[in-house]
């Protein structure tokens, strides 16, 4: 069977066979040679990285494979598998890096399924296509634009309606319910709705990515990265720009909306726990969320995000905004968070 063919099987015969391939890896585990616990591996782990735009780390410059159609994946030379490869070497851990396939807008289902780039510019193979069968570790994220975090900041944002959201992919969930009436209409109805079933949709299709990662890479390690806190709990922190910035953290969202957006962020870091702690074979969490309340788009000095309009360090003739991504200080906080449970993972 060619390898083309095994990459379209459909989730059934996947899951079949993710079973099959993790329950071999434990037997010959078994049979194998003991090993030290607690030890770093001697040689250097075969690792690929996939995403999206938060492991690509959009708004970061310069970026990856510029001159090419894939340099609008936006992925920052330093993005964090970047950082936290060189900061994993330096305490012993060598990841042979196969590939780092992480592009903005990637959608959950592009791990098996080809992307399209913006402004028909071409397609991108499935991610699941960089896995090979000595792949050892499969690190990063996606979700976010499966539950359409980018319609919903929209839904909510009359400026990212007009010309300032052109560059964010989407469009409101609902055109015709205005910006200002965002939170009741996510808190009831069809937006609700349309929020319940993209949360339950996130949740199958990275149980459906954690299969195959098992599927084409049977001896791998699985870490799949949550992403960071965007709204604090204390939203009032929100009403006041960042210094230097004249635009608010989250521009014109209303305050009364804030609260949702969080509570969406929070129902998406519960799916992607929950869809780890499910697998068969086991995977890992690196839980951002968790981690980054006091570095929210509001923390002012302290922020690991780009507000929603702030100019980022991306320029094509004019600064993109960061609609939200992890700045720097946001990206050396998941390298560090990374690089920590990566270490672990591999020490076990």
């Amino acid at each position: 069977m060619s390898s083309a063919m095994r990459k379209t099987m459909k989730t059934p015969v996947v899951r079949r066979l993710a079973v099959a391939a993790v329950a071999l890896g434990s037997c010959l585990a078994v049979a194998g040679p003991a090993t030290s616990a607690g030890a770093a591996p001697a040689d250097p782990v075969p690792t690929v990285f996939f995403g999206d735009s938060y492991t690509a780390n959009y708004g970061i410059a310069p970026v990856n494979h510029e001159g090419e159609a894939r340099s609008f994946c936006f992925q920052a030379k330093e993005n964090y598998p970047a950082v936290a490869t060189r900061r994993l070497a330096d305490k012993g851990v060598t990841l042979d890096v196969q590939s780092d396939i992480s592009c903005g807008g990637a959608l959950a289902h592009h791990f098996w399924e080809k992307q399209e780039l913006p402004f028909g510019l071409g397609e991108l193979p499935p991610q699941q296509d960089a896995l090979k069968p000595d792949t050892q570790l499969v690190v990063g994220s996606m979700g976010g634009n499966t539950v359409g975090f980018n319609r919903i900041l929209k839904q909510c944002s009359v400026k990212l309606r007009g010309e300032e959201g052109v560059l964010l992919p989407g469009t409101p969930v609902d055109e015709d319910v205005p910006a200002a009436k965002c939170r009741e209409f996510f808190v009831s109805g069809d937006g609700k709705q349309w929020l319940d079933d993209r949360v339950e949709r996130v949740g199958y299709e990275l149980e459906e990515l954690l299969e195959r990662i098992a599927y084409f890479s049977p001896d791998a390690k699985r870490v799949l990265v949550g992403y960071p806190r965007l709204v604090p709990a204390d939203t009032s922190k929100c009403l006041t720009p960042a210094p230097g910035q004249t635009e608010l953290p989250l521009a014109d969202i209303p305050q009364d909306a804030l609260p949702v957006l969080d509570q969406v962020q929070k129902r998406l870091d519960d799916v992607m726990k929950k869809a780890v702690a499910d697998i068969d074979g086991g995977a890992d969490f690196v839980d951002l969320y968790a981690n980054t309340g006091g570095n929210t788009a509001c923390d002012g000095a302290d922020r690991g995000i780009g507000g929603l309009l702030e100019p980022s360090l991306l320029d094509l003739g004019q600064k993109l905004p960061w609609y939200l991504h992890p700045n720097e200080k946001g990206r050396d906080t998941q390298a560090q968070q990374v690089t920590d449970k990566v270490e672990q993972v591999l020490n076990q």
